[in-house]
């Protein structure tokens, strides 16, 4: 049986903030992307790589960094990653171009696929002696998520409107640093030997680096022109390449053998879906509101603050006691056709709309999806992975939500594109842009919901299945 460690609750702050940070990481910049849009001379539809550039990379290398957290152990993977972030921000916040941008962003999101894994691995390592802790700390961490997004639409409006974006990353540079100096509250993870797949992880970040950069230049270059069959034919080898590696090879980045873990497949399943419906729901939201209402930054960013609060309260006051209640497969399905209903709402935005009437209460809809959606897809993902597999666990469940995010953006803005979002000063033709950027979302979290029902296994059966493959006389938990 485990020490229980009397810090386990300061270390959890650590934690949290770091959870914290990784997601105001992809929430502040959002209402600073006009400005950067005209400083750095993005395109409409090239504006997407300063959130994509992070995602990619950042969810390309979420399995590497949950290999290295179970090797080099948690605690080292946690500082070098924050060390990286602190880098990638001080390149972009300095950046005069828009590939320097990109680059940042790029190393920012390397710093992230460190950090995410090794503190879930953390918290699991301080919490898994007591079902009821490690709830809570669950609860407390994942309610880091959204308070990270409402402070990033907020610093993020403050900062464009009244100092410089580039200040949405300069704030990373302080904050990491002190977080790094509170990292000796974390415990302290010995290494352990083993290989580490370097060809595999090229192989899949390539990969969906790859097409996700055919689908965004699709609408341009065209669905069928041979580049575009080229790039994507090319990501699918890289894909299936790296499959064939972590078959072949003694110490694989993702042994095939972790999806035999009860709920771990299904579970990522939804969280692909989830993230491709949430992130562009975001994503153009932000736009509607400063392109088409004519919002400035801040007033963008305190739009989004009701959404950002309510999903906030309801993952630390009530998802959890929920999911006690119900289990997990109800809230995972049901907040994904809740989370369907509200971009369906939102669809309805009009040229000459306002925020109480077309964004509001829509916003709030979808909100409370997320809200019931998000941890219990987390916690099914986890819960029943061996301890020696919790980094590769949450390597693979951010990774699924990171490349739907990525994929999901890409091709929504494909979307969006085709229809008029690229048409700026055209109110209805960007409106109608955005409008099918909702709709094509909601069909995404209509779709995860109906096969959350379908495929995912009761806690009822995965509890019975448990048991039966426990030793005799064992207590088993999941």
């Amino acid at each position: 049986m485990s020490t229980v460690n009397p810090r386990r609750w300061w270390a959890l702050v650590v934690l949290a903030a770091a959870q914290f940070m990784v997601i105001m990481d992809t929430s502040i910049i959002g209402v600073a992307l006009p400005e950067m849009q005209k400083d750095l001379g993005f395109s409409q539809s090239e504006l997407q790589w300063i959130f994509n550039a992070y995602v990619i990379v950042f969810g390309g290398l979420l399995l590497l960094g949950g290999r290295l957290s179970d090797l080099v152990g948690a605690r080292k993977i946690f500082v070098s990653g924050w060390a990286v972030m602190i880098a990638g921000s001080v390149v972009a916040a300095a950046a005069q171009t828009a590939w320097v941008e990109i680059v940042g962003r790029a190393v920012q999101g390397v710093g992230g696929a460190l950090i995410a894994p090794s503190a879930m691995t953390l918290l699991m390592m301080l919490f898994m002696h007591d079902p009821k802790e490690l709830g809570k700390a669950m609860a407390l961490y994942g309610a880091a998520a959204p308070a990270g997004g409402t402070a990033g639409v907020f610093l993020g409006g403050v900062f464009t409107e009244w100092v410089s974006w580039q200040w949405v990353f300069i704030i990373y540079i302080p904050i990491g640093l002190a977080t790094l100096a509170a990292t000796k509250l974390l415990p302290n993870v010995e290494s352990r030997r083993g290989s580490v797949d370097i060809l595999g992880a090229v192989a899949v970040t390539a990969g969906l680096a790859l097409a996700v950069f055919a689908v965004v230049r699709a609408p341009e270059v065209g669905w069928g022109a041979t580049a575009t069959i080229l790039e994507l034919v090319g990501a699918a080898v890289l894909l299936i390449l790296f499959f064939v590696i972590q078959k072949s090879i003694r110490e694989p980045l993702m042994p095939l053998s972790v999806w035999r873990v009860p709920r771990l497949g299904s579970a990522n399943l939804a969280m692909t879906l989830l993230g491709a419906a949430w992130i562009p729901m975001w994503y153009f939201l932000n736009l509607y509101l400063q392109q088409v209402l004519g919002y400035g930054a801040f007033e963008s960013g305190a739009a989004l603050l009701p959404m950002t609060v309510l999903l906030m309260i309801f993952m630390t006051a009530i998802t959890a006691r929920l999911m006690m209640k119900v289990g997990a497969k109800p809230l995972i399905a049901g907040g994904l056709l809740v989370l369907a209903a509200g971009l369906v709402w939102l669809a309805a935005v009009e040229p000459t709309g306002t925020f109480l009437v077309d964004v509001l209460p829509a916003s709030l809809v979808a909100a409370l999806g997320m809200s019931l959606a998000y941890i219990p897809t987390m916690m099914s993902a986890m819960a029943n992975a061996p301890q020696e597999q919790a980094g590769l666990a949450s390597g693979i469940v951010n990774t699924t939500y990171n490349v739907g995010s990525a994929l999901g953006l890409a091709a929504l803005t494909a979307v969006a594109m085709s229809q008029g979002a690229d048409q700026l000063g055209n109110l209805p033709k960007l409106t109608e842009g955005f409008s099918s950027a909702f709709i094509g979302a909601a069909i995404i979290a209509a779709v995860g919901g109906v096969l959350t029902l379908l495929v995912m296994k009761s806690d009822k059966t995965v509890a019975a299945e448990a048991a039966a493959a426990a030793p005799q006389g064992e207590k088993v938990s999941v």
